[in-house]
């Protein structure tokens, strides 16, 4: 093999060039090439290298033994069988709900492409991981399951290979120590790039190691219908944008999820209709990383500048024209008054006025709202970027409760942020007591590489502090929430039956329109997927705990009501 063969393959791989392609890294490829195609060395060039189509427009460029109408591609792709011919996957996820909603969609592909899923680990050809990279704890996880997984593939007989591929955010973050540390590693795939898993796979499955993470500025799966896993489930998560453009100084969601780019409603309102009235789903939750600043431009709308709450602020230039989250959930509300609504992630300077009063006008979108504040203190804020002050979220909290009545109210909070002291965290406690929240998701600070802390700050909290201090919100939140659920003992819920409780066969469980889990006795009288009326007896922070009085209709229990 000449020299100049390798330092182009030097080049690709190790610049940006490999990002936005869909290249091999093996130096078996150029071998390939030139033994397969008698290419000359001195001839590869990089459009050798790039998938001629989505990444790179068609050229004249005619390789020999071709027909000059024939769609070109490079040589080392030509002939690829990108059928599945049966082969089974496994698919371990871990991270969120937008991660849950992502495998879906890759199943989705994937079946359409002749695959078969499995959920018998070891009789599986193929191993897709769906990977979270928002905290180190999540990460340290994963690599203790790949070293697991490649010592199980190392074992397999020659005439039983199995194919590892890792999915999502940490392929984007760490692609090349992926490929460096993990030679068992087969293929990685960033969040943009599951239309292509059907190719990437036909190549890892003939020897090579693949890679696409290349981030769109457009791909939103628009046009791809998720595939349930469990055909039995009565919700289901629906992803209405992607991406996220606030640039909040502690997430590494934008650099690994890409820009925020949103979905049609057309396209939102189909999946969902789709999955209320062929699959039975009595509920969705909508998702995204910033899902209240949803805007839809494919109507071409303008003159719809973004209605910020007073106080908030953006890192990024005012969106206009399109249509808005409000416009948006109303659609979906109109869909059925039988099917509850549910969203999620939101930012609290996307919550104007006039969303919360089409949240309150409707009794089937959920009076819960997730309104993340981070920290008490607003030194430490203007450090994370969060574009608001303790006074201005708190303003926002009596803008809610003032619309929304009974609302129920979810957040989330970080201890340990670069710089912060006593000082800093007694107000994040003070800020919890304020406003007592019902359901929480409280985590001590990870630095993650790439974020402007990484770049900017320093990582100056110790570790034992952090979990310290983590340990006093977890006791301030319970505190509060017991109290706050101890409120619903004698009240009326409506509760959507989910599944056998895990601790009792005698028991079932839903959750009531606040987002809290509430368990009742199984009866014959119901099953899963059925709207019953409950009398809670019990509560405690985490749980309530019911007596059910009827089935009944989500339209008739809002109208007693």
């Amino acid at each position: 093999m000449r020299k100049s063969v390798l330092n182009k393959l030097n080049f690709l791989l190790n610049s940006r060039s490999l990002l936005c392609s869909n290249a091999f890294y093996s130096r078996q490829l150029s071998t390939k090439i030139n033994r397969d195609h008698k290419i000359p060395d001195d001839n590869l060039t990089l459009k050798d290298f790039l998938v001629v189509g989505k990444n790179l427009p068609k050229q004249n460029i005619k390789y020999e033994g071709t027909d000059e109408n024939e769609d070109i591609l490079p040589p080392y792709l030509q002939n690829i069988d990108i059928d599945g011919q049966g082969r089974k996957v496994y698919f371990d996820v871990y991270g969120c709900q937008m991660n849950v909603n992502d495998i879906e969609i890759v199943w989705s592909i994937l079946k359409s492409h002749n695959y078969k899923k499995t959920q018998e680990l070891m009789e599986a050809d193929v191993i897709l991981i769906m990977t979270c990279s928002i905290r180190d704890s999540a990460e340290t996880k994963i690599w203790n399951r790949l070293t697991h997984l490649t010592g199980m593939k190392r074992k397999r007989p020659k005439n039983q290979p199995l194919n590892i591929g890792i999915l999502g955010c940490m392929a984007e973050r760490l692609k090349e120590t992926l490929i460096e540390k993990e030679r068992q590693i087969d293929l990685i795939a960033g969040p943009d790039a599951y239309k292509d898993l059907p190719r990437l796979l036909s190549l890892s499955k003939n020897g090579y190691s693949t890679i696409n993470v290349l981030l769109s500025l457009d791909e939103t799966y628009a046009d791809v219908m998720p595939v349930k896993f469990d055909k039995n489930a009565v919700s289901a998560f629906v992803s209405i944008m992607r991406g996220c453009d606030n640039m909040c100084s502690y997430c590494i969601v934008p650099f690994t999820r890409g820009k925020e780019r949103s979905r049609p409603i057309d396209s939102i309102v189909k999946e969902i209709r789709t999955l209320h009235e062929e699959q039975g789903i009595k509920e969705v939750t909508l998702l995204g990383q910033n899902v209240n600043s949803y805007r839809d431009t494919s109507k071409g709308i303008k003159d719809c500048p973004t209605e910020l709450v007073t106080g908030f602020k953006t890192v990024y230039k005012t969106k206009v024209g399109g249509l808005r989250f409000g416009e948006l959930i109303e659609h979906v509300a109109n869909i059925s008054p039988e099917l509850r609504i549910r969203f999620t992630s939101p930012h609290p300077k996307d919550f104007p006025k006039s969303l919360l009063e089409v949240i309150n006008n409707y009794p089937n979108i959920c009076k819960s709202l997730h309104i993340p504040a981070q920290s008490g203190s607003s030194s430490v804020l203007e450090r994370m970027r969060r574009g608001y002050t303790r006074e201005a979220y708190l303003e926002l909290i009596r803008d809610v409760r003032k619309i929304i009545p009974n609302v129920s109210l979810s957040s989330d909070f970080i201890s340990g942020f670069c710089g912060e002291t006593e000082d800093d965290f007694q107000q994040t406690l003070s800020l919890i007591n304020q406003v007592k929240y019902n359901v929480a998701f409280l985590f001590p600070y990870s630095m993650r590489a790439k974020t402007t802390a990484y770049r900017k700050f320093t990582d100056d909290v110790p570790n034992d502090i952090k979990l310290e201090r983590l340990h006093r919100m977890v006791e301030t939140f319970r505190e509060n929430a017991q109290v706050l659920n101890e409120k619903f003992i004698g009240t009326k819920q409506l509760i959507l039956i989910e599944d056998t409780s895990k601790r009792s066969e005698k028991e079932v469980y839903g959750r009531c329109d606040g987002n809290i889990k509430v368990i009742i006795p199984s009866s014959d009288k119901f099953s899963i997927g059925d709207y019953v009326a409950v009398e809670i007896t019990s509560a405690s922070s985490q749980v309530l705990k019911g007596f059910p009085l009827e089935k009944i209709s989500l339209t008739d229990f809002y109208r007693q009501c």
